[in-house]
């Protein structure tokens, strides 16, 4: 009697990568709309900009819990949990970059019918790696 192969992964799945969180953005926002309100005392018209910096923050805070993104060989996806909301082929690609790299903020990338501005909400050296590993060289927007 011959046993099955084992099972194995198929190379679609072998090729996916999801980034981890990173909260560090919001969690600046937080940080520095703590200290707002705490020098509301010294100049009390920085309640309102502190409230709109820590609901952003707070904002951006549930956006890192509950956003991932997705590199598969055909395409970017930005998925909420395991819904997939937003497809992204790389073929539809101008251009990339993300601003700042030694301190990354925002990703920014072009397809070509709209442009994209995502705070970095991820991990910047992954989404970097799998940018570069995804996309032609013409493309790799990264040098700022």
């Amino acid at each position: 009697m011959t046993t099955p192969p084992p099972s194995t992964v198929t190379d679609a799945d072998a090729d996916e990568v999801v980034l981890g969180p990173r909260f560090w953005v919001p969690l600046a926002l937080l940080l520095l709309a703590a200290a707002g309100l705490g020098l509301r005392p010294l100049w009390s018209p920085l309640l309102w900009p502190a409230l709109g910096t820590g609901l952003l923050g707070a904002f951006l805070l549930v956006q890192s819990v509950l956003l991932r993104l997705r590199f598969t060989p055909e395409a970017l996806l930005v998925a909420r949990r395991d819904t997939v909301i937003r497809r992204f082929p790389y073929d539809a690609w101008i251009g990339w970059r993300v601003w700042w790299p030694a301190l990354p903020v925002l990703f920014y990338f072009r397809e070509e019918k709209s442009i994209h501005l995502l705070p970095m909400l991820f991990d910047a050296t992954g989404l970097r790696d799998q940018l570069e590993r995804r996309l032609p060289p013409s493309l790799r927007r990264d040098d700022d």
